[in-house]
């Protein structure tokens, strides 16, 4: 008789346990400076300590980040923590208060300690347990029920040189709400910003929310945007990127309950060796939901631009319409773009489709245009202008949408 000889490998781990190491450098001597902090949050960041230890830093060995690698860029972060800087002005209607006056409420407690599953659709946490761990500064956002607030709530966040800066912002607007936010990243030198986001809509509510990033291009900025979409509430998003060496928008949306919607908008605009990454998971959980995704990227030089996208159907989640479209124009032979749009569909009565398209510019209407007198470098950019300004058409406010497009033309040199 012949024996069988069986040889079980051990399981490698698919991080590297080394990236883990230097952005704790500054560990002790923060949780040092913390006088009083409720035992929830001490041990949340516990927990997420011991994660973090466990995973590490992502690396391209993770399915999630095989297109972006970050941690060349961040390794030389730890020494230093910072403390994202939120500069606002009083909008009336809207309560914002500093995080750490905000954490006897149960609400807050309940987004600061949600814990997304880890390595599941894209999304890899492990910055999000980063967050936890350097967790200290930030604001709660809350709009009363019934409330519209007709002006916009602008939020100009900066970040200093030498350091890796977090905060975290909790935002909930209650019962038919109505709030318009815009975010204005900036930032000079060398940093690396982490931003992590947790947003609650109650049933009705409506948050229209603007991000405009443009910080250094030797910079880092990575963020992590958690939604909650209630009962016949919408998120609507607008994303103009355009700074940072390495820049990681990503976006995870439930739709909670019946006939919640989000609609996902996102231009762009690299040069230069820049890479920016956008990787959005939306959960339709709830019957009779909508998501819209409209992914738009420009690349010239030797610039990367990754989209990850994925739409991810319950079973209980009957009658979705999803909806996922990538596009991406190369202006060089250098530049490269990375497109994974997924669906992953366990309801039979749905309405749901993904696509995206690389290229370069149309010739036929170049032709046309300089045939027409105008200069094949003007022609070029309204021909990019155009391409992006999709992105920005559901923009009720005129006012919003022109300072948009006046960024995209400023980019452009027009």
């Amino acid at each position: 008789m012949t024996t069988a000889t069986v040889t079980k490998f051990p399981e490698k781990s698919p991080y590297q346990p080394d990236t883990a190491e230097g952005i704790l450098r500054a560990y002790e001597a923060f949780v040092a400076e913390i006088d009083d902090q409720p035992q929830w949050l001490a041990d949340l960041r516990k927990s997420s300590l011991k994660e973090f230890k466990r995973r590490g830093i992502p690396t391209p060995r993770l399915e999630g980040w095989k297109f972006t690698n970050i941690w060349p860029l961040v390794k030389a972060y730890g020494d230093k923590i910072g403390q994202i800087k939120v500069s606002h002005d009083n909008v009336d209607g809207v309560i914002i208060t500093p995080l750490l006056q905000m954490l006897d409420q149960d609400w807050v407690k309940a987004a600061l300690s949600e814990d997304m599953p880890p390595g599941q659709h894209n999304t890899e946490n492990t910055l999000w347990h980063l967050g936890n761990i350097y967790l200290r500064n930030g604001i709660v956002i809350d709009v009363p029920a019934n409330t519209e607030i007709k002006k916009s709530l602008e939020l100009l966040t900066s970040a200093g040189e030498g350091a890796f800066f977090t905060d975290r912002m909790v935002i909930r607007l209650q019962k038919n709400a109505r709030l318009t936010i815009v975010e204005d990243h900036w930032g000079k030198g060398a940093f690396w910003k982490n931003r992590l986001t947790h947003i609650v809509l109650e049933p009705g509510a409506k948050l229209t929310h603007i991000r405009i990033q443009d910080d250094s291009d030797k910079s880092v900025y990575t963020q992590t945007t958690n939604v909650h979409v209630g009962r016949d509430a919408v998120y609507d998003a607008v994303v103009l990127c355009s700074g940072a060496a390495l820049s990681r928008n990503q976006v995870r949306v439930t739709l909670d309950d019946t006939c919640a919607s989000c609609h996902l908008n996102s231009a762009t605009l690299l040069r230069g060796e820049q890479l920016g990454d956008t990787t959005i998971l939306v959960e339709h959980r709830a019957p009779h939901c909508q998501s819209n995704q409209n992914i738009r990227t420009v690349l010239d030089g030797r610039a990367h631009g990754v989209f990850q996208g994925k739409v991810h159907v319950h079973q209980p989640a009957q009658k979705t319409d999803g909806f996922q479209m990538s596009r991406a124009l190369l202006l060089s032979e250098g530049s490269e773009m990375d497109t994974k749009p997924e669906l992953e569909i366990y309801a039979d009565d749905v309405k749901c489709s993904h696509g995206a398209t690389t290229g370069q510019l149309d010739q036929e209407p170049l032709f046309y245009m300089q045939s027409r007198g105008i200069e094949e470098k003007t022609a070029k950019a309204l021909l990019i202008q155009a391409f992006v300004a999709e992105v920005f058409e559901n923009i009720e406010d005129e006012g919003l949408k022109t300072a948009l497009e006046r960024k995209v033309e400023a980019w452009l040199k027009l």
